[in-house]
């Protein structure tokens, strides 16, 4: 696997996180904070929203937002303290918020997501309204956070075992009594997530067949278009020429890269919750 692939997997892994975790924790909207004293741009001016409008957008943002920013907009595994966030400090109106969320940002592993002027306007209320009871607790915000392992604890586990067994062809490389055995055990929450749909440093295994039938097998160690390398079981590094030999690799992260395009979010949600019963 070339550093490139490995790359575009990786970003691959992260929009899919993002697109697909709503963590699904209630939460109760905080009263918007009036500002006092001189006004400010933006949000800093104190505009106070209805709640109604505040909860719609709460609900979306964790929906959509959530894994990344927290729950709170303050700060997750990946994203960034929102209330902190100087386009959002000057954000009126959602004039610079909108666009970010229509078109995503790419290079940072945000997504667009296709919302319309009333769910943008319920967004816009919401993180506004994070900003302001941040402002009013005189900027004592609570920074990145972690995900609590409840948080990611909202699947149907019966219907994970099902697609575990059936249509994710899970059970064709692994087995719950074997090497899935307590796995709930040794990995918590969203480690746990990260190696369901996308193993960590997998190691390929690749067979080599030389021009004589002979073959030798062992742990891939470099694949480019000219060459082919391997450690062999007694620990040495071999390596030949593509175009004087075949090989076939077997990479166990294919098959969960092949996934990515196929998952719904009930799929990830029911099959980690299958994982958890796994102890």
């Amino acid at each position: 696997m070339t550093a490139r692939r490995f790359d575009w997997y990786f970003n691959a892994l992260a929009a899919l996180l993002l697109v697909t975790l709503g963590l699904g924790v209630a939460q109760t909207a905080a009263p918007a904070a009036k500002s006092s004293g001189k006004p400010k741009q933006g949000v800093a001016a104190g505009k106070t929203y209805p709640a109604q409008l505040v909860q719609q957008g709460g609900a979306l943002f964790r929906q959509d937002c959530s894994f990344c920013h927290g729950r709170d907009a303050m700060g997750g595994e990946s994203g960034p303290d929102l209330t902190r966030s100087k386009l959002v400090g000057a954000d009126v109106n959602g004039e610079k918020i909108g666009p970010v969320v229509r078109n995503g940002r790419i290079e940072k592993g945000m997504p667009p997501f296709a919302r319309s002027d009333q769910q943008i306007a319920s967004l816009v209320a919401f993180i506004h309204t994070q900003l302001q009871n941040a402002q009013a607790a005189g900027g004592r915000r609570g920074g990145r956070k972690g995900v609590d392992p409840e948080d990611l604890q909202t699947g149907n586990a019966e219907a994970g075992k099902q697609y575990f067994n059936g249509a994710g062809g899970c059970a064709g490389c692994h087995s719950p009594s074997g090497d899935l055995a307590g796995i709930a055990s040794r990995y918590k929450g969203l480690d746990l997530e990260e190696r369901m749909l996308y193993p960590k440093r997998p190691k390929a295994q690749v067979t080599v067949t030389l021009a004589t039938g002979q073959e030798i097998s062992g742990t891939l160690s470099y694949l480019d278009e000219f060459t082919v390398g391997l450690i062999n079981p007694n620990g040495q590094y071999q390596s030949w020429r593509i175009r004087d030999v075949k090989y076939k690799v077997d990479a166990p992260a294919e098959a969960h890269v092949e996934l990515f395009s196929k998952y719904t979010d009930a799929d990830v949600h029911n099959l980690m919750a299958y994982l958890q019963t796994l102890q």
